[in-house]
């Protein structure tokens, strides 16, 4: 399957070419580190593309001290992390292990240089998207998360983490390992979310993370957007691709993860390109790093609230009250899985509840019992990818058939599968357990039946995510946006309201497919283009018609 970047054990080093060399010369000024000198701290901002002419740079284990990583860094090759492209933070520290000479070039400088010299912004993407891939597999990280496993609020942190491919260290506290003393002694042995080796989080959230992270941008002193995409599923990433290649200034708000609900598919075999499969989340995230390559801005964990419209422009209200405003609004927030009215149901999420299934939630249901519940095909892949965890994997389907529901592929995979079961006509009709999920009851046409199973994945039906909307765009009967000749607009993406437009699986009448989501993405750009040119031409006036 593929997945992204390539592998760094496997990359040997590639200077850069004379002429890149001397464009990043022209740029930058040189700076000396003494043996021993730190270069880069945990939690520092990459503000600058630091290369080395001289010396060796070596990869720190913020715990001992010692060199974490055999290899270092020498002359011809640069230092940083895939978070370079977003401003964002170091998870590990860099260190001269002699007397080292770095070519230092400011953030913004070095971003257009990689937008101007399409070589120089490939070499840097190709090594920095390695480097990510390598952090995650080996989890090479001074952000650590202990007991995950016990805590509910600190199992969402390392969900929010995991999801957006943030590599971090996981620990169980009862794990006896001399390396994860020190780590302990930081956390008090204690469920915990530690960065480095002096900051210990009280009560984690992944808003907090991110804003250790440099995720959670100090976005109010944003001036001047052009388009504000509220939503990071395939169509909202598609948008900011392309977005960001014609020039516009982009900004994505994303309130869980980057890839939305296609980012919990596990394996995505039908999309065009990759023969193999691809996760959901790999897939989007291939398009974060792209959009990122060419200035789009991402900012998570926010959620929108409100939209409304005043002298400078389209503004949205965020879940602190902070506004962002811009010329124009691209609807991008898809659907959300519902919830069941099923007794204790909210008391056990995070708790055997999830409403995703991830590397991160697979190792909850090890050598037991998970039950899915859904008829669609990210349900489907669900099953399909706990399998190889669970003991068994019973798939619960309200329909009597998946024929209409689900791809051909996947229902002859889920039957044939002898560690899954598919119980058609069923729901579930009661949950148990103590401070976890430790068995439910589902309801089938044959009678009530018992599963002892400690882990239980919702998604089931699709509720467009469109409250927010203020009732400045006209909706459905199913609350979904209508756009095009639905409302006599001039594009076909276009609501009610000039310059808000709306792409995916919140659009009504759209293909619920990741396919035709990344495509109306990508399409909808040049519509919002026409509308921003005009607008800079003659600004609108405001609108007329606002709906309590």
């Amino acid at each position: 399957m593929e997945s992204i970047g390539g592998d760094l054990r496997a990359m040997s080093p590639q200077p850069f070419k004379q002429e890149h060399l001397e464009a990043l010369k022209a740029l930058g000024s040189e700076r000396s580190y003494a043996s021993g000198e730190t270069i880069t701290g945990v939690g520092e901002r990459m503000d600058s593309f630091q290369l080395v002419l001289d010396g060796e740079v070596e990869v720190v284990n913020p715990f001992t001290g010692v060199r974490m990583v055999p290899s270092t860094l020498r002359a011809g090759q640069f230092l940083g992390e895939l978070n370079f492209l977003s401003g964002g933070s170091a998870t590990l520290p860099m260190r001269a292990a002699e007397l080292t000479t770095l070519l230092e070039v400011p953030r913004a400088a070095m971003l257009e240089l990689m937008s101007r010299i399409p070589e120089v912004g490939d070499h840097v993407l190709t090594v920095f998207s390695a480097r990510r891939r390598l952090q995650v597999e080996e989890k090479r990280s001074a952000l650590t998360v202990i007991g995950a496993d016990r805590d509910p609020a600190v199992q969402r942190v390392a969900s929010f983490l995991s999801r957006n491919r943030i590599p971090f260290q996981q620990f169980d506290l009862d794990e006896k390992n001399e390396d994860v003393a020190p780590i302990c002694a930081v956390a008090q042995h204690r469920p915990s979310v530690i960065l480095g080796t002096d900051t210990r989080l009280d009560d984690p959230t992944p808003r907090k993370v991110a804003a250790l992270l440099g995720l959670d941008l100090e976005i109010s002193q944003e001036q001047d957007l052009d388009l504000l995409i509220v939503g990071g599923g395939p169509a909202g990433v598609a948008a900011a691709v392309y977005a960001g290649s014609e020039g516009l200034c982009a900004l994505v708000v994303e309130d869980t993860a980057i890839g939305g609900q296609a980012g919990t598919s596990s394996r995505i075999e039908n999309f065009m390109g990759f023969p193999t499969g691809i996760s959901g989340a790999d897939l989007t995230y291939r398009g974060q790093v792209q959009a990122m390559k060419f200035g789009t801005r991402f900012v998570m964990p926010r959620r929108v609230t409100a939209l409304n419209h005043d002298p400078r422009g389209f503004c949205v209200t965020l879940d602190d009250g902070e506004k962002l405003c811009a010329r124009s609004v691209l609807v991008a927030t898809g659907v959300q899985y519902r919830g069941l009215p099923v007794e204790r149901l909210e008391e056990f999420e995070g708790a055997g509840v999830y409403y995703a299934a991830t590397e991160m939630e697979a190792r909850f249901c090890r050598q037991t019992e998970a039950v899915v519940i859904g008829g669609g095909n990210s349900a489907g892949q669900a099953a399909m990818f706990l399998s190889r965890a669970a003991r068994h994997v019973h798939l619960l389907v309200r329909r009597h058939e998946l024929a209409s529901t689900m791809s051909h592929y996947l229902r002859d995979r889920l039957e044939a599968d002898p560690t899954i079961t598919i119980h058609y006509g069923s729901q579930l009709a009661e949950v148990h357990g103590d401070d976890h999920l430790r068995a439910v009851v589902i309801k089938t046409p044959d009678g009530n039946k018992r599963l002892d199973a400690s882990a239980l994945f919702i998604m089931i039906g699709a509720a467009p995510n469109t409250d927010w909307l203020s009732g400045m765009v006209d909706l459905d009967s199913k609350g979904y946006v209508l756009t095009g000749a639905d409302v006599g607009a001039r594009s076909a993406y276009e609501t009610s309201q000039p310059g808000i437009f709306a792409v995916g699986d919140v659009r009504s009448g759209s293909t619920k497919r990741v396919a035709s989501s990344v495509g109306e993405g990508s399409v909808v750009v040049s519509a919002i283009w026409s509308h921003i040119d005009a607008q800079r031409a003659e600004p609108a006036p405001p609108p007329e018609r606002i709906v309590a």
